[in-house]
């Protein structure tokens, strides 16, 4: 896809996503003009740096006559971009976000959100454990979905652009409801970032008692918790308390899971464990068969960019 679909798009944030998207819009030929803004001086400094596009001291500057501004900052950060940046919005424009939450996002961004500027959520289910903008690369959204998130009283014309938009980045996309989305993403993505981390604190406590052994002669499985739980802790502290509710119910029922294969354990029930174990193999399989990752082998001796 080359056709320019946006004169002028403003990124507001320089991360990973931010970084992507610039890559991605250029590679597509998407975009007129990109404008990138960052709270951090360091990282706009960086931005200049690399050429990642044309990077601005303010948000104001940024989202000036921009068609397209996208919030690429933390959740807990997007009501106070949005009340910065809402008076410079040019009439007719639209403004999206890549927030994991959606629930908390409109609740931000919608007070702020000036009569004849449209709001469309997004969420790209993409990323690595890098951040800041030299992590970006333009195939972090190739084959990945983009769910996209209109809320009740969006213009369908500006949604079908915006969704549109992610597919030429080369994202697959699909519409969501607003609490479905924030249940779903507890599901796949909120509830395991969780386990996660308490998982490497946990072998962390251990590994104070047996002198790195935990970190030495780590097997694969570990090495995958330990990338999870590098990810950028503001964002996923946000996550964890904007989205508490399905988090929490998510939570619960892994609770239940975890206390019955104790249990298993615990009374030698070999024959609950290998139907167990067979059932979640298959889930696997699926997610192999949808082309959402590979059946590769990795072990952690190859750049991955998945």
């Amino acid at each position: 896809m080359s056709d320019q679909m946006y004169k002028k798009v403003a990124l507001i944030g320089l991360g990973l996503i931010a970084s992507s998207i610039c890559h991605a819009a250029k590679r597509g030929g998407l975009v007129g003009e990109i404008t990138g803004y960052a709270r951090s001086q360091e990282t706009r400094d960086i931005g200049r740096e690399i050429g990642l596009c044309t990077v601005c001291d303010t948000g104001a500057e940024a989202v000036a006559d921009a068609d397209l501004v996208i919030l690429c900052v933390p959740i807990g950060a997007m009501g106070p971009v949005m009340a910065e940046i809402a008076p410079h919005l040019k009439a007719g424009s639209t403004v999206t976000d890549v927030g994991s939450v959606k629930r908390a996002v409109f609740d931000a961004v919608l007070p702020h959100l000036p009569t004849g500027v449209h709001f469309v959520g997004c969420h790209p289910m993409a990323g690595t454990e890098h951040s800041g903008p030299r992590s970006g690369f333009a195939e972090l959204f190739d084959s990945r979905w983009t769910l996209v998130v209109p809320g009740a009283d969006a213009d369908a014309q500006t949604v079908a652009q915006v969704e549109a938009f992610w597919q030429g980045l080369g994202a697959m996309t699909t519409q969501m409801d607003i609490d479905h989305h924030d249940l779903i993403c507890a599901v796949v993505s909120h509830a395991p970032h969780l386990i996660a981390y308490t998982m490497v604190g946990v072998a962390d406590d251990l590994g104070r008692v047996t002198d790195t052994e935990v970190v030495n002669y780590s097997a694969a499985g570990f090495r995958d918790f330990t990338r999870i739980a590098a990810s950028d802790p503001t964002m996923w502290r946000d996550v964890f308390l904007t989205n508490k509710d399905a988090t929490l119910e998510i939570l619960g029922r892994f609770t239940e899971e975890l206390f019955a294969l104790q249990r298993a354990i615990r009374t030698g029930d070999g024959d609950h464990l290998h139907d167990y174990f067979t059932r979640t193999r298959a889930i696997r399989r699926g997610i192999i068969e949808a082309g959402q990752d590979t059946a590769a082998p990795n072990f952690g001796r190859g750049p991955s960019k998945s």
